[in-house]
């Protein structure tokens, strides 16, 4: 199970008008997600020169193999996880969560963890609630963080859903749904006002909104992670747990299963409360909360994460260091939160920047250093990322480009041993999501989904080398030419055990070559291309596989994702700007036979 600011699911869970057919993407099946990249143990990413023989002239040539022997990195088979905004309690969307667990709609909730957080905006006025959903058709978390300086308390009298049984899908005319679409129009704009004014309003997390949330988690086969508001300070500034209290013991008394967090971005609480938190005192209380647990049978071994900080700078580490002294023994995992670029003044170009796809290499060795110091081998978990912040930019961070980002992430995290991750978000009031107000499904679903059913945890090396013109100052291939290796999925039976999957990005505005060498030669190969589709070229919300639009067939049902076939030696040609997977059938990889 895995952890992320909001509700988590090893599933896609939906509202009830979303389509059945979305929520495969979380199916367990698929809830594997590995990538290879070529900064791996197997050595340098740098193209290898090679000398040119007699009859190669002005074409770029990838020679690629791959050690089946054994995996460099092994991750969680919840790795990929999602996010829902917080918001959704506010602006009404939470009566239309309701999964069905069954059919279609249990394939997706497999294939995905989703978490509910808002990671847009850390300092909304909710306390942090997580759900960790384990079980049921899958595992997987999902996770909403409520910060808020105000009250959350449980309104007892409030408990409509307290003896509501079963998981049938809640059905709402489309009146509603057109209702609920332009309310939810107005609380963005209203969130957006808050959030740049930095004013908050008050919000009372009921009985009744904590069972739907239950509810909904259960009944998707998911577990519950409920991150409690850290920012109820006494006096001294310590924590003032009463009103955690009375939630855990309400949550106790309902039996939920459920793990827990304690506050969001608490390197940031000045701006909040005028009053700082630092991560000794932090620490503190999350020793504090442990101990509440263990007073508290049904949770006495809950699962406890944090500490959530934001983006590792100079003080940001020094809080992390100050709370791994205190609490490091505490947590059962380490987070923290990555945003690549500001959604306000973010431009096409952006996403295809090597230099803004590597800054999350330097994160993640920052935080590693860190928690390897006080507690080597503790897992960590990017809890919360997005590829703009500020709520994101329509017809960009939900754009084809913002996939470049988004599947360079998570081959950088696999591959550096980041046992899971958390996106935002599923559906939230910005334009960082995955699916629309319609729930049509938008590039990052389509590319979410693929990466869910083709690739599994173990992580390989691989081993490159180039035919190519002497580059240009600067200019080097493995820059813009990036690869990822695991074992292809264990729960796709359209291949036998031992195949391995690739993933590729390619940034060059010219199609690259790679002929597959060693152990991967003259086998089998399925391609799983995926194109802008439309007149709106990067910017477009829609996408091709192998050259057909993908879409749903209708409510309830995805489309086939076909792969084609391409005979076995045959060189890969590599489109510019585009992403790819490409599995490799019957490689036998010793890595790959068994889990």
């Amino acid at each position: 199970s895995e952890l992320i600011r909001g509700f988590l699911l090893s599933g896609m869970p939906c509202p009830s008008s979303c389509p059945p057919g979305l929520l495969a993407l979380m199916a367990p099946g698929l809830a594997l997600m590995a990538t290879f990249s070529l900064p791996s143990q197997a050595g340098d990413r740098r193209a290898l020169p090679v000398e040119k023989p007699p009859g190669v002239k002005g074409r770029t040539l990838i020679l690629l193999d791959v050690n089946t022997k054994s995996p460099v990195r092994i991750i969680s088979e919840n790795f990929l996880s999602l996010q829902l905004d917080p918001s959704i309690i506010h602006d009404g969307w939470l009566d239309f969560l309701r999964a069905e667990v069954k059919g279609t709609c249990a394939r997706l909730l497999r294939e995905l963890q989703l978490q509910v957080s808002d990671l847009l905006d850390p300092f909304l006025r909710y306390m942090p609630l997580h759900l960790n959903l384990k079980n049921l058709c899958g595992s997987g978390n999902i996770f909403l963080p409520l910060l808020s300086p105000y009250r959350t308390d449980i309104v007892r009298s409030d408990i409509a859903l307290d003896k509501q049984k079963g998981c049938k899908i809640a059905q709402h005319p489309d009146i509603m749904l057109e209702l609920q679409r332009e309310k939810a129009a107005q609380m963005h704009l209203v969130l957006l006002k808050e959030q740049f004014s930095n004013t908050y309003s008050n919000l009372t997390l009921t009985a009744r909104s904590l069972d739907k949330l239950y509810n909904f988690a259960d009944c998707s086969g998911l577990h519950l992670i409920f991150a409690l508001n850290a920012l109820r300070r006494n006096p001294n500034n310590s924590w003032n747990s009463s009103n955690a209290l009375s939630l855990l013991k309400y949550s106790a008394s309902k039996k939920y299963n459920i793990s827990w967090e304690l506050g969001n971005e608490p390197n940031n609480y000045r701006t909040l409360i005028g009053r700082s938190v630092n991560g000794s005192q932090l620490g503190r209380d999350y020793t504090q909360l442990r101990s509440l647990l263990q007073l508290i049978r049904t949770y006495s071994r809950a699962h406890l994460y944090g500490p959530n900080i934001g983006r590792p700078r100079k003080n940001v580490i020094a809080f992390l260091e100050g709370f791994m002294k205190v609490a490091g023994g505490t947590v059962d995992a380490v987070t923290w939160q990555h945003y690549y670029i500001d959604g306000r003044v973010a431009k096409v170009t952006d996403f295809l920047k090597t230099r803004l796809l590597d800054t999350l290499s330097d994160q993640i060795r920052k935080i590693q250093k860190v928690v390897n110091t006080y507690t080597p081998g503790k897992k960590i978990w990017l809890e919360g990322v997005g590829m703009t912040s500020a709520g994101g930019m329509n017809n960009l961070s939900d754009s084809y480009a913002a996939g470049f980002l988004w599947l360079n992430t998570l081959g950088l995290l696999a591959s550096q041993g980041i046992d899971v991750v958390v996106r935002h978000s599923f559906l939230d009031h910005g334009h960082n999501h995955l699916v629309d107000q319609n729930f049509n499904p938008l590039p990052d679903y389509w590319l979410s989904l693929l990466y869910k059913r083709l690739i599994g945890p173990k992580v390989l090396a691989i081993h490159v080398a180039g035919l190519q013109r002497k580059p240009r100052p600067g200019r080097v291939i493995r820059d813009k030419l990036r690869i990822y290796a695991h074992c292809t999925s264990y729960h796709n039976h359209n291949y036998v055990r031992g195949s391995i999957t690739l993933y590729i990005i390619n940034l060059h505005r010219s199609r690259k070559k790679i002929k597959l060498a060693g152990t991967l030669r003259d086998k089998i190969v399925h391609q799983y291309l995926l194109q802008p589709y439309g007149k709106d070229g990067l910017h477009s919300k829609s996408v091709q596989l192998n050259g057909q639009p993908l879409a749903m067939v209708d409510d309830g049902t995805l489309p086939e994702l076909k792969p084609r076939p391409l005979r076995a030696g045959r060189t890969l040609v590599i489109p510019p700007l585009t992403m790819s997977f490409y599995v490799v059938k019957n490689v036998n990889a010793l890595a790959c036979r068994y889990r």
